[in-house]
């Protein structure tokens, strides 16, 4: 039996000592709900306390110097018609021969790339037959414009307009460009003016996009909408890397964007505008060869271990692929260490390359490497049928536009006849498309003109004219 004492210390300790934790669930409880009744207030954002207190990433400092360079381009063009009312012969009596006329307006943008000149690069196909091209610059004054040259095949047009205090945008190198880099699209889409969008560099030296001509884009998933024809792409300096040029969308481009943008490389544009100051027009070089895809069983036939590459057909006398040693059977499997993976591809690179350019050929001769060197000389730009065969006497003769060929189209172009000659006489038409001739195999203008000689005896011509195809006898 314990003493008293022991025995009222135990009785104490479990009295406290259940009142001590009593009080500290007490405690844990109301912990829980105040925990739980601070997940129900509402909370403020607040700013990292790294970046507290410094300035927001922004583009609007960049963007302050580089939009006064971008400007809406607005044209005009004046379409004669005829009212079907005015067929019926009862009213052809009454008004004889009413013309009507319909005027078509566009927009686009531009980029001024020269304050002092007031030279505005722009679009071809923004400007293209425009009666009257006018300017509106982002601090609203507007000018009318002067034409000074343009290349359908690479869709740059170059005007000027004579204003003053104007700001243009510095040149970057397009060649620097890198997948993954930001940029930004400065614009007119739909009419709103200097309209922004941003992204990021897709990809580079995109090609084999059907319906448009010599192709080395920039693809940015930058919104690109219609209007941003002939608008900048700029890098975050403020630097022109690209015009703006066209949208990619199955639905149509009046469809909207959907990220997939493609601009022209600055680059390219600077070696247009050269010519077109000093020259007028441009002048492309080529190697002067026929060229055609590879089959697989071409490809085997040839000792070569994969499909790829253009196969020489023909190489035409006194070019610079003659001068080079190259030769028919040939494989060329890159340009200047640009890999070459069909005959489109060849020949997109001769088109966007100048006169007197040396080029460096990888090729494949009898499945065996070769290094082949040569130099790029001027492509014509037209041919007189009269210096082909009297019986095209009249006629002129020029390259398809690119845009056709990379819809699949080869051949020439009917580009002028004269009225009562002889070419005239047997049918030929301006704007027929010469598919094929009794003279020989033909692709473009210089083999077309290879291809008389000898003279044929009897010449006739495949004509696309419009939709519809046909046959000529010239006479």
């Amino acid at each position: 039996m314990r003493p008293l004492p022991t025995l009222l210390t135990l009785a104490l300790a479990a009295a406290f000592g259940g009142f001590t934790a009593s009080a500290i669930n007490a405690h844990l409880d109301n912990r829980a709900e105040a925990a739980n009744a601070s997940a129900l207030l509402p909370t403020s954002a607040a700013l990292p306390a790294a970046v507290a207190g410094q300035a927001v990433p922004s583009l609007a400092p960049m963007l302050e110097q580089a939009m006064p360079a971008v400007v809406s381009v607005n044209t005009k063009q004046v379409v004669r018609v005829r009212n079907p009312f005015f067929d019926d012969p009862f009213f052809r009596r009454l008004f004889p021969q009413v013309p009507q006329e319909r005027i078509n307006e566009s927009l686009g943008s531009g980029v001024i790339i020269d304050a002092a000149k007031g030279l505005v690069l722009t679009n071809h196909h923004v400007i293209d037959n425009a009666d009257d091209v006018r300017v509106t610059l982002a601090d609203g004054r507007t000018e009318r414009a002067e034409f000074i040259g343009s290349d359908p095949d690479t869709d740059i047009a170059l005007i000027r307009i004579p204003a003053e205090k104007l700001t243009a945008l510095p040149l970057g190198n397009s060649d620097q460009l890198r997948v993954g880099d930001f940029v930004v699209a400065i614009g007119n889409p739909f009419g709103f003016s200097q309209t922004v969008t941003s992204g990021i560099v897709s990809a580079v030296g995109r090609s084999g996009i059907r319906g448009l001509g010599y192709q080395n884009f920039i693809q940015t998933d930058a919104s690109i909408n219609p209007g941003n024809s002939g608008g900048a792409l700029v890098n975050l300096s403020g630097q022109l890397v690209g015009i703006n040029t066209a949208s990619f969308n199955p639905q149509g481009s009046m469809a909207g964007n959907i990220g997939l943008g493609l601009a022209i490389p600055s680059n390219l544009a600077r070696d247009v505008v050269e010519q077109l100051v000093t020259k007028g027009v441009v002048v492309r070089g080529t190697l002067g060869v026929e060229t055609q895809n590879l089959t697989p069983q071409m490809a085997s036939g040839l000792g070569l271990s994969e499909t790829r590459g253009a196969l020489i057909t023909r190489v035409l006398a006194d070019s610079g692929a003659a001068t080079a040693g190259l030769k028919a059977g040939d494989v060329v499997l890159a340009i200047n260490g640009q890999r070459v993976d069909n005959a489109q591809a060849l020949h997109n690179y001769e088109g966007l390359s100048t006169v007197g350019r040396s080029v460096d050929l990888d090729v494949r001769r009898d499945g065996k490497p070769l290094q082949l060197k040569a130099t790029l000389k001027e492509q014509p730009r037209a041919v007189s049928g009269d210096a082909l065969d009297p019986r095209l006497g009249g006629a002129t003769f020029a390259d398809l536009p690119e845009s056709l060929r990379q819809a699949g189209l080869n051949g020439v172009l009917v580009n002028d006849v004269a009225r009562g000659s002889r070419a005239a006489q047997s049918g030929l038409a301006s704007g027929d498309v010469i598919l094929a001739a009794s003279s020989g195999q033909f692709t473009d203008l210089a083999s077309w003109r290879a291809s008389f000689s000898p003279r044929p005896q009897q010449l006739v011509l495949n004509i696309l004219r419009g939709n519809a195809r046909g046959q000529l006898v010239m006479r």
